[in-house]
C-alpha cells in the first residue's frame, strides 16, 4: 500500500478503467474524472470484479470544456495520468470539434496540476501524433522523434488534435510547468479485453470482425498493443525516473487488419462465427463510408505501412508487450462475454 494519489482522468474509458484498476492493485488512492456522474455505478462495478477499491477510490466529475472541478480533483495529488481525449467514429463536420476540447482540456488539466505541486503528469498521445501526415516511405520507420504533419492535407481531424494537444502540453510544462515533469505514452491501436458493455471506439473494428458488418477486411493497417500494457506504460513512465522529459511509442510491429482476422477466424470459427478474412478492393471501402462511418478514419490509410520503432519504451521502461494473438482473442473473448458480441 502506498498513501500516495493518482488522478486519471476519464475513468470511463477504455485505457482509462484498465490504468484505474492497476494503479489500485499498486496500492494507490485513485481519483477518477467522468463527464457524467450517471456512470459512476458502471466504474465502480467494473472495478470491484478485479479489484477491491474500499475507500481509495473516488469520482469526480470533470469536462475537457470547462475549468469546473479540475482544481478540486487534482489538488493534493502527486501524480496525474491524463487520459482523457475526445474521439469519434468517422470526421468530425468540423475539426475543431475534436482539436478544441484535445488541446484546451490538457492544458487545462496541466494547469491544475501544476498549481497543485504535482510530481510529474504522464499524457495519452498517440502514435497519431507521431507518423500522420507523412508521405507513403515504406523504407522509414518512425521513432519518438518525428512527429505527424498538421498541415499535410491527407491528415485526420483525429490525427492533428492528438498531435496539436501534445506539443501544446510540451509546450506549457516548458514555459509554465513551475518544474512540474511530463511523460507522454503513443500508442498504437488498442486491443485487448474490455472490462464492460461499452466496447468503445477503439473495438469497433474487432467489433465489426466478429459480427461480420464487413464482407471482407480493407487493406489497412496499424501497429497494435494490448489495452493492459498501455495501462503498465502509464505506471512505469510515473515511476521511472528516466522517463521524465519522453515521449514513448507504445506499439508492437505493424500488421494488416486481415492478419487480426485470420487469427480471430482461426480461434472462433469453430464458435460459429464466420470472421471475413479476405481483403476489399481500395474503391469499395472509399464508397461504403457513405454507409459505414467507421470507415472513415481509415479510409486515408489504404494501402499505406507504417512502422515503428518501440526501442525506447523497452529500454526505458523495461516494456514487455503481449502479442498480437493475444491481444486480438482476449477482445474478441470478452466482446462475447459482455454480449457485445
Amino acid at each position: 500500500m502506498t498513501n500516495q494519489t493518482v488522478l486519471v482522468s476519464g475513468a470511463t474509458g477504455f485505457v482509462g478503467l484498465h490504468t484505474v484498476i492497476l494503479l489500485l492493485q499498486h496500492g494507490y488512492n485513485v481519483r477518477g474524472t467522468l463527464r457524467s456522474p450517471a456512470r459512476e455505478p458502471e466504474v465502480r462495478e467494473s472495478v470491484a470484479r478485479h479489484v477491491k477499491a474500499d475507500d481509495r477510490l473516488t469520482l469526480h466529475q470533470c469536462d475537457l470544456t470547462s475549468d469546473d472541478g479540475w482544481d478540486a480533483a487534482i489538488a493534493g495529488c502527486d501524480y496525474v495520468q491524463h487520459i482523457a481525449s475526445p474521439f469519434i467514429i468517422g470526421q468530425p463536420k468540423h475539426e475543431d470539434d475534436l482539436i478544441g476540447p484535445a488541446r484546451d482540456g490538457a492544458l487545462r488539466v496541466l494547469r491544475a496540476a501544476a498549481k497543485a505541486g504535482v510530481k510529474r503528469t504522464v499524457m495519452t498521445s498517440s502514435v497519431a501524433a507521431v507518423s500522420a501526415g507523412h508521405p507513403n516511405e515504406p523504407a522509414h520507420t518512425f521513432n519518438e522523434d518525428d512527429w505527424s504533419i498538421t498541415l499535410s492535407p491527407e491528415i485526420g481531424a483525429y490525427e492533428k488534435s492528438k498531435t496539436i494537444a501534445e506539443r501544446a502540453a510540451w509546450d506549457f510544462v516548458k514555459s509554465e510547468g513551475a518544474g512540474m515533469e511530463l511523460a507522454v505514452i503513443n500508442p498504437g491501436a488498442i486491443l485487448g479485453p474490455i472490462l464492460n458493455t461499452d466496447s468503445g471506439t477503439s473495438g469497433e473494428l474487432v467489433r465489426q470482425l466478429m459480427s461480420r458488418t464487413m464482407p471482407a477486411c480493407p487493406r489497412i493497417g496499424f501497429s497494435c498493443v494490448d489495452v493492459r500494457d498501455v495501462a503498465s506504460a502509464h505506471l512505469a513512465a510515473m515511476t521511472t525516473p528516466q522517463a521524465a522529459g519522453q515521449r514513448f511509442i507504445c506499439a508492437i510491429e505493424f500488421c494488416w487488419m486481415s492478419e487480426v482476422a485470420k487469427i480471430l477466424d482461426q480461434h472462433f470459427r469453430d464458435d460459429g462465427y464466420k470472421i471475413p478474412t479476405g481483403e476489399l478492393p481500395d474503391w469499395l471501402p472509399k464508397l461504403m463510408q457513405h454507409f459505414n462511418p467507421a470507415l472513415k478514419q481509415i479510409v486515408p490509410g489504404l494501402g499505406r505501412r507504417r512502422d515503428l520503432d518501440n526501442a525506447r519504451i523497452k529500454a526505458v521502461l523495461g516494456w514487455e508487450p503481449r502479442s498480437l494473438k493475444e491481444m486480438s482473442i482476449a477482445m474478441a473473448d470478452s466482446m462475447i462475454k459482455y454480449g457485445v458480441v
